[in-house]
């Protein structure tokens, strides 16, 4: 189920469906969005792959969650690897532990 949208979300959604709202794009940044765009949602290859039973579902969770099928998730996430735009956050640091204080303050 996807996410519902805010109050500024829904003025926004309002707006464009309004007409109100104004592209800022140049006709260049338009076409290369346009040309990004194509090239990304051309799927002209098919491939099968193995997952484990708990990973696809994992994947099915996460997908639902986004609001999109969860091939489209996996094609995303694949894409952004090979373009180099998905990066491994970093793990998070523990905390140094403490050293213990005797009782004779030494």
């Amino acid at each position: 189920m996807p996410t519902p949208i805010d109050h500024d979300e829904s003025e926004l959604l309002l707006a464009f469906e309004q007409g109100q709202l104004k592209s800022v794009a140049t006709k260049s940044e338009l076409a290369k969005f346009r040309a990004a765009a194509r090239a990304t949602a051309l799927k002209d290859r098919r491939v099968n792959i193995r997952l484990s039973s708990g990973d696809l579902s994992d994947i099915q969770i996460k997908a639902l969650e986004e609001g999109i099928p969860y091939q489209t998730l996996i094609a995303s996430v694949l894409h952004k690897y090979v373009t180099g735009r998905l990066t491994e956050n970093p793990a998070p640091s523990k905390p140094a532990p403490k050293s213990p204080v005797s009782k004779s303050g030494r």
